[in-house]
């Protein structure tokens, strides 16, 4: 049994009066619905827990296709793991389409592909404090070898020296069923983080991640899933049900009506 939070969404016209208005309209922030803020502290338990059993600290957020939200889910994921005091660091490896930079408003005239292609130095590049605890590292120039830079010596190098300045990691990385970049990051991660958009990723579409995945001989780590449609449902003295998000772990509780279990025997039983 998955648990699965959908919530309704946000009223994008409220701002913030805080740091967080730097960032765009997607991300979470003081002015975003209860719902929305739960669902995201329900996803990031979950990956602590699987991250502790891997004893890692990075992972990566991936989708099967272009415009299925991963970025603004790594975004959001990144803004729910700074906000328990850890020091946080996002690298936007998707050297093909970047987006990171464009959630959050920040210059990327430099960023990765220049650190790692000897250009730069990361402490000149990174953006520090962009909200408390989180640091964003943005893809820089659009490299014209973006696999070769992804499972370069340098950008290893990179990774190592940075390591032990972060609590967690998380890498924005491109579409698998487009490109294989995300899949050359394996053997530094606990896992990945799948993205699913209703109405636009198919049960095919999850199959071929899966495989691609198991294939690369690395991990899910779980299931979150944007874009669904908002269902309103009373449930007495005013309370309401949301649905828009939801997330499914290999590392759950059980025992709540919102809650439950998702595991890979699972879904073998489901086949």
């Amino acid at each position: 049994m998955a648990f699965k939070i959908k919530l309704k969404k946000k009223d994008s016209k409220k701002k913030s009066t805080k740091k967080q208005s730097n960032a765009a309209e997607v991300t979470i922030s003081d002015n975003t619905k209860f719902a929305i803020v739960e669902a995201y502290k329900s996803a990031r338990s979950n990956i602590m827990f699987s991250l502790s059993a891997e004893e890692q600290k990075f992972f990566a957020v991936t989708s099967y296709a272009k415009g299925e939200g991963k970025s603004t889910v790594s975004s959001n994921l990144a803004i729910s793991f700074s906000k328990t005091d850890r020091k946080v660091l996002v690298l936007d490896c998707d050297l093909r389409r970047p987006n990171i930079h464009n959630i959050f408003k920040l210059e990327n005239s430099v960023g990765l592909s220049n650190v790692v292609g000897g250009m730069a130095e990361f402490d000149d590049v990174v953006h520090r404090d962009v909200l408390p605890n989180l640091d964003i590292l943005t893809s820089g120039t659009i490299p014209p070898n973006p696999s070769e830079l992804l499972c370069s010596k340098r950008f290893n190098d990179l990774v190592e020296s940075v390591k032990n300045d972060y609590d967690y990691i998380i890498f924005d990385t491109p579409p698998v069923g487009v490109v294989s970049d995300a899949l050359l990051l394996k053997d530094k991660l606990a896992g990945f983080v799948l993205v699913l958009r209703e109405r636009s990723t198919t049960h095919g579409d999850i199959q071929k991640m899966m495989e691609s995945i198991k294939l690369a001989d690395s991990k899910i780590l779980g299931f979150l899933k944007v874009g669904c449609t908002p269902v309103h449902k009373k449930y007495g003295r005013g309370y309401y049900r949301y649905y828009k998000y939801g997330y499914y772990s290999n590392y759950g509780y059980g025992g709540y009506s919102s809650y439950g279990y998702y595991s890979q025997s699972d879904s073998n039983k489901e086949k």
